[in-house]
């Protein structure tokens, strides 16, 4: 059990942004529902600014890592392409901290849950490419940036037996929000494709090789579907100590 009670600490990524908006000087963001879904599957969630200078110290307090979505992209050099798509947006600063705490969770055998943006990176790190922009590789594609809100479901997943989403969710089949225009391409050497997508998309991947290792590219934190309280419980259990 670690040191500051039962709940294991959950670190999560924040977003950021520039001056403008929310104030003049550059600012952090994170939804509310980040943390509030970790409480409620028994987490102390811990946000992490994007300090990767101290990435060892973080990774000595964590006992799991939620790495979040936002609204940029993985750099395309990260995983070998030279080509960038015209809708490809960029937060160098956020993914050089986010790759390198990630990498220091993966060797530690920290929990670790990639969320939508957190899942493409996930599968870049562990040796994969992605899609830059699925209308452009995916014929007669679903709408993945969903037109309702992200509060309601978008679309399906189809879940593989016996995978750790299985055994996680209980259901074959899960109903879930969608606001990608990337997805897992190539996937890296040792990840099973546990979720995909009406048309084919990869929703979610993982690798046995780690106590706990998940990325999927829906939003869990929003409990839209039964399944995904149970993912967050189930980073949660593994991360106790």
């Amino acid at each position: 059990m670690n040191e500051i009670g039962t709940r294991p600490v959950i670190g999560i990524t924040l977003d950021s942004e520039e001056a403008g908006g929310y104030s003049k000087f550059p600012w952090y963001a994170l939804r509310q529902n980040y943390a509030s879904s970790v409480v409620a599957a028994g987490g102390l969630p811990m946000v992490l600014p994007h300090e990767a200078e101290l990435v060892d110290l973080y990774l000595e307090r964590i006992d799991g890592l939620i790495v979040t979505g936002g609204a940029f992209d993985v750099d395309p050099l990260l995983y070998g392409s030279d080509d960038r798509h015209p809708s490809v947006s960029l937060k160098q600063k956020r993914t050089a901290f986010e790759w390198a705490i990630l990498q220091g969770a993966l060797r530690r055998d920290v929990p670790v849950l990639g969320i939508c943006g957190g899942m493409q990176l996930l599968n870049v790190v562990l040796g994969g490419t992605l899609l830059q922009h699925i209308p452009d590789s995916v014929p007669n594609c679903l709408a993945h940036e969903q037109p309702n809100p992200r509060d309601q479901a978008g679309h399906e997943v189809s879940v593989v037996a016996e995978s750790l989403l299985d055994r996680l969710v209980g259901r074959r089949t899960m109903s879930v929000n969608s606001a990608h225009h990337q997805a897992a391409d190539r996937i890296g050497e040792g990840v099973l494709v546990s979720g995909r997508a009406p048309d084919g998309v990869v929703e979610a991947i993982e690798h046995g090789g780690y106590r706990f290792c998940l990325g999927v590219e829906w939003h869990p934190e929003f409990l839209i579907d039964e399944g995904d309280a149970r993912i967050l419980a189930g980073l949660v259990r593994a991360a106790q100590r």
